[in-house]
């Protein structure tokens, strides 16, 4: 089996991003920058006032001439001893020596006096932004703000990486969607877990999946496979070497190349990545929720990750204090709470149940040396 480390850098590393493409900048949210954005107008635009308040030209008092609103065109400009009321953000005049703050002046009829003012008050032309300037790097993370400053400064398209696109695949007659309505019939088990992979695609880059339930049958399971359109296809459940888990022999009829075919950990050694031959990915979690959330972090979230053109997220490492089983072949994943800055174990953790993960912060890694008080790897929960 590939150790848990190695499994992890193969997701995080081994696929390349998807071809970067040119994207309007009101759909290029929460994707990745290929290359480096640079600002096409300046910030501010133009001359603008800082403050609410009025707008003079020489020495005071100033007779008031006019109102200036944000947004007006009209050019207008001022004499030696006038003056225009005028709103932050709006076109400063022409011939204005500084903006007087409302709170600094007296006016009487349509005169205003101010004392001298220690600031002008002025935001002037590309003052924070320059035609030309670096705005982001590439490989950056198009957030909110990111947006915003780049609709600021008149970029209308950026360089980026396509979401990537996922088919979640869940595997099994016994499974019933997780909004069936009615009780369960005997044998049977709701999906628990297309909500966390759906949570983990999103905090990854990737679009929203789309979803199928496969019987327990190898070839509907390869027609499933053969139909899901995207770059990763995402298989819960039909990981093992049971009766009813075709996935390993479909794939392999399928001509996949395994990167990883199970990982030394526990829970979720039956986990894997496999590329098919026409480029797409395949990610194996097993079916018991816990052990499928354990391979969702090890394998599909760097994967998708990856493709997105995310750069790997730094690794953050926290005392971990407790009581777990150490796995002496390879590593051992258990729910924990932060508090601190050190972990605890959060106890009663089992393969086919999500209660213990549901009242955690994170997943340690833990290595077969560990001892309470040891480090861990902290993988942060969706």
């Amino acid at each position: 089996m590939t150790t848990w480390a190695a499994a992890h850098a193969l997701a995080s590393s081994e696929p390349r991003p998807r071809p970067a493409r040119l994207v309007p900048l009101c759909a290029a949210g929460g994707l990745v920058t290929a290359a480096e954005v640079r600002a096409v107008l300046p910030v501010p635009a133009f001359d603008s006032a800082a403050m609410d308040g009025y707008a003079v030209a020489g020495p005071g008092p100033w007779a008031v001439t006019g109102r200036r609103l944000a947004g007006s065109a009209a050019g207008c400009s001022l004499a030696g001893g006038t003056a225009v009321e005028i709103a932050t953000g709006a076109l400063l005049p022409a011939g204005c020596d500084a903006v007087l703050p409302y709170e600094d002046c007296e006016r009487h009829g349509d005169t205003v006096s101010a004392p001298p003012p220690a600031r002008d008050h002025i935001r002037r032309a590309g003052e924070d932004v320059r035609p030309g300037d670096p705005l982001l790097p590439g490989g950056r993370a198009l957030t909110a703000v990111a947006v915003a400053a780049l609709a600021q400064a008149g970029v209308g398209e950026v360089l980026a990486h396509p979401a990537p696109a996922l088919t979640t695949l869940v595997t099994g007659d016994e499974v019933v969607h997780r909004d069936a309505p009615g009780p369960l019939g005997p044998g049977q088990v709701r999906d628990a877990f297309s909500g966390v992979i759906a949570a983990l695609a999103a905090r990854a880059g990737a679009a929203p999946p789309a979803h199928r339930h496969v019987r327990d049958d190898p070839g509907a399971l390869a027609a499933a496979i053969g139909a899901a359109g995207g770059d990763v296809v995402a298989v819960t459940g039909a990981s093992s070497r049971g009766a009813a888990d075709h996935l390993r022999a479909v794939l392999d009829w399928l001509g996949a190349r395994w990167l990883v075919d199970g990982v030394a950990c526990r829970p979720g050694h039956p986990q894997g990545l496999a590329a098919l031959p026409d480029g797409r990915w395949v990610v194996s979690l097993p079916g018991n929720p816990f052990a499928g959330l354990v391979a969702a972090l090890t394998l599909l979230e760097p994967l998708l990750a990856r493709l997105a053109g995310r750069p790997a997220a730094p690794a953050r490492t926290a005392p971990v204090h407790g009581e777990a089983k150490p796995f002496p072949a390879g590593t051992r994943i258990v729910p924990v709470a932060l508090a601190g800055g050190r972990a605890v174990v959060v106890p009663g953790a089992r393969p086919a149940g999500l209660r213990a993960a549901a009242a955690a912060d994170a997943l340690a890694v833990l290595d077969a040396t560990w001892r309470s008080g040891g480090d861990g790897l902290l993988l942060a929960l969706p």
